[in-house]
């Protein structure tokens, strides 16, 4: 089995449990047989802390510690979520997310990965996007299925050095009273490969693209347009409701990039509360790319850690990729009478089964990729869980490991 993440020890800046179940904003209470006079008692040290954590705008959990992967050997990786509310004293607001994680490789590299939910008053207009740093030793596969299965993985055939950036913000507005949002979105990317393998060089993807002995350099400028529907109860962890979206972007020359082509994706996920914190999860998701130069690091991929978990990300790679998947989700119930009670229902698990779809244009299949996996869910704040996922490969038959802030879809 192959690690793709890291855990170790949970670290937060104040007590979780106190983050974890918010209480009242009083600091003193009135025993129940003492009419509303003055005799109050004051609370503990304990629960005034409790109360002061619960009154507080801003909170974060820190998870983090070595791991290996394949791909990037012997490392220190974390995972960092923030929450709060853009306005302090609305309490009815949406409360903002941003998990981030990062990733420090003894040889020298490094992989920074941050994805916020920033919504503002009335939930009226919402900022998300990606944003992603890296400088790590990766491999290249090719582009298809036929030879992205085939291809022979090490040092002298697929390792390459990476660096590279991407700059993705997407601005979504409500239209009027409804459900639905609408927006811009900008996507920039730099991607650099460089001390490319021998055998990458002789792939007739990477020539095509530009690719030389010396390397692979290229620049993507894209603006697009995102339309989606959304009646999540809280997008980062939803137990029930839908979401739908469509967005298109096209890369341009004229835009500032290296390349003309175009991307277009739908994303349908539903959610259905099927007990107290129970809930049944699926998506069906397509991704398409069209142009005759796609930049060899722009093509769709094809398991991800936000879908077929399992698959190396970048093995399998082409201009469409289509996949469905069905998760079951669920957090252990307990009365929290004892702290190892407590401690229980802060835990969970969930289940999946999945396929995934992927060939050179959205009507032509040329490869199935059936997944399945199992995961542990730690409730670090209310309704926002540390993942730890581990997936089966079915075609190369094996098993990767996951760490993550917040649900893969």
């Amino acid at each position: 089995m192959a690690l793709c993440s890291t855990l170790a020890m949970a670290q937060n800046n104040e007590s979780e449990s106190a983050v974890a179940e918010p209480q009242s904003d009083t600091t003193l209470v009135i025993p129940q047989n003492v009419t509303n006079t003055a005799d109050t008692v004051k609370l503990s040290k304990k629960e005034q802390r409790k109360q002061r954590v619960a009154k507080r705008n801003f909170h974060y959990n820190i998870l983090g510690g070595p791991s290996y992967t394949p791909d990037f050997g012997v490392l220190i990786g974390g995972s960092a979520l923030m929450t709060f509310r853009m306005n302090p004293k609305d309490t009815t607001m949406q409360r903002s997310v941003i998990p981030a994680s990062i990733a420090l490789m003894f040889n020298g590299g490094l992989n920074v990965v941050v994805k916020p939910q920033l919504f503002f008053t009335n939930d009226k207009f919402r900022i998300f996007g990606q944003f992603l740093y890296k400088n790590t030793q990766e491999n290249y596969y090719g582009v298809g299925y036929t030879t992205n299965k085939n291809y022979i993985r090490g040092k002298e055939t697929s390792q390459y050095k990476y660096s590279g950036f991407q700059f993705n913000p997407w601005f979504l507005f409500r239209i009027k009273e409804t459900n639905f949002f609408a927006g811009p979105q900008i996507d920039l990317n730099y991607d650099h490969m460089m001390n490319v393998a021998e055998g990458i060089t002789k792939d007739k993807s990477y020539v095509s693209a530009g690719g030389t002995e010396d390397g692979y350099k290229n620049f993507s400028s894209g603006l697009g347009f995102m339309l989606s529907y959304d009646t999540r109860d809280v997008p980062a962890n939803p137990y029930k409701g839908l979401y739908l979206d469509f967005r298109g972007v096209m890369y341009q020359k004229w835009l500032g990039g290296d390349d003309n082509y175009y991307r277009l994706e739908l994303d349908y996920r539903q959610y259905k509360s099927v007990g107290k914190r129970k809930v049944l999860a699926w998506t069906v998701q397509t991704k398409n790319v069209f142009g005759d130069n796609i930049p060899i690091n722009k093509y769709v991929l094809s398991g991800t850690p936000f879908d077929l978990r399992g698959y190396y990300m970048g093995q399998f790679r082409d201009k469409t990729s289509h996949i469905a998947l069905l998760e079951y989700r669920q957090m252990f119930n307990n009365d929290r009478s004892s702290l190892l009670k407590r401690i229980i229902s802060r835990l969970g698990y969930v289940a999946w089964g999945g396929v995934g779809f992927m060939g050179p244009k959205p009507t032509r299949i040329e490869g199935v990729l059936p997944n399945a996996g199992i995961g542990l869910r730690i409730e670090v704040q209310p309704r926002m869980n540390f993942r730890l996922d581990i997936g089966r490969d079915f075609i190369n038959k094996q098993n990767l490991f996951y760490v993550n802030m917040t649900e893969a879809f």
